[in-house]
């Protein structure tokens, strides 16, 4: 499953989920949660229904559905809404760890049978760092679930459960517990075996800054980032595919391994390259294989 961007959609507004059918984003989150008014949640629900079997078979991008909190009742009244045809995943937000996602996968083996869909097709992306609980519980993502997706992250919820006023410094840097926040999906995200998703870049008129923020990202490790406007996304895409020179360096450390298949080390026009880097080159090639597919099946 691709999913270096994934676009949010506030599933009550007609207008943006209409432009959304053409996006390239690999994921559509059609948004129950937090961009939907109170008064407007099932609504929302109804359209979010109604979009996801309409644009099932002619759509460019995967759909997921941002519920509300599993704490809230409309939780099930989302998921009761909203899994079956054309559905592709849930996004999970202020999970407070790993039992809330095995929570939410019994509800959707529940749901998927009633559907009559294949058990365990509908996949989690689960939002891991929004409360304090979960933050003390990253640790039990290692478990992972059959179900699981992705991790990402987010700095404005967590900055509200810990009373504070900014989650940035004087000079504009996220503070430490956010940095914390950041670090830790990325490692949670690879002890679970699952896609690392980074998050939202506010400012979606800012392209240079984007930019920057997904190649700093990626060299991290992140494999994907959410946007909020329809014009980060292909700028997310791009960022974090492969390059030229990326493939270039892949194969030819591939190759040189296969010469060696005894070494432990090889040297490339002058620097060493040892076996973790034969892990990553390998992982390279797959990542520009899948991204390759993921645009034939969008055509």
């Amino acid at each position: 499953m691709k999913m270096r961007s994934m676009l949010f959609v506030p599933a009550d507004n007609e207008k943006k989920l209409d432009k959304a059918r053409a996006s390239t984003a690999d994921v559509l989150i059609l948004d129950l949660e937090d961009s939907v008014a109170a008064a407007r949640k099932a609504t929302a629900r109804e359209m979010a229904s109604r979009y996801l079997r309409e644009t099932r078979g002619v759509r460019n991008s995967q759909a997921f559905v941002r519920i509300n909190p599993l704490s809230e009742q409309g939780a099930l009244f989302d998921l009761a809404s909203v899994v079956g045809e054309g559905l592709d995943g849930v996004v999970l937000p202020k999970a407070n760890g790993m039992d809330d996602v095995v929570r939410l996968g019994h509800c959707l083996d529940v749901l998927e049978a009633r559907c009559g869909i294949p058990l365990g097709r509908t996949r989690i992306v689960v939002v891991a760092t929004e409360t304090a609980a979960a933050m003390l519980n990253m640790g039990g993502y290692a478990r992972s679930h059959p179900r699981l997706a992705g991790i990402t992250w987010g700095a404005e919820d967590l900055s509200a459960a810990l009373g504070a006023s900014s989650n940035r410094e004087a000079d504009g840097q996220l503070s430490h517990a956010y940095l914390l926040a950041r670090s830790m999906c990325l490692v949670a995200s690879a002890a679970a075996g699952v896609a690392p998703i980074d998050t939202l870049h506010a400012d979606f008129r800012d392209a240079s800054g984007l930019e920057a923020a997904c190649a700093e990202s990626r060299r991290r490790g992140f494999t994907g980032r959410i946007a909020i406007h329809p014009d980060q996304v292909d700028i997310i895409n791009r960022c974090y595919a492969p390059s030229a020179e990326d493939l270039e360096l892949a194969r030819a450390v591939i190759a040189a391994f296969a010469a060696q298949p005894d070494a432990g080390t090889v040297g490339i026009d002058g620097r060493m390259y040892d076996r973790p880097h034969l892990v990553q080159a390998h992982r390279t090639l797959a990542d520009a294989e899948a991204t390759t597919a993921s645009s034939a099946s969008a055509q």
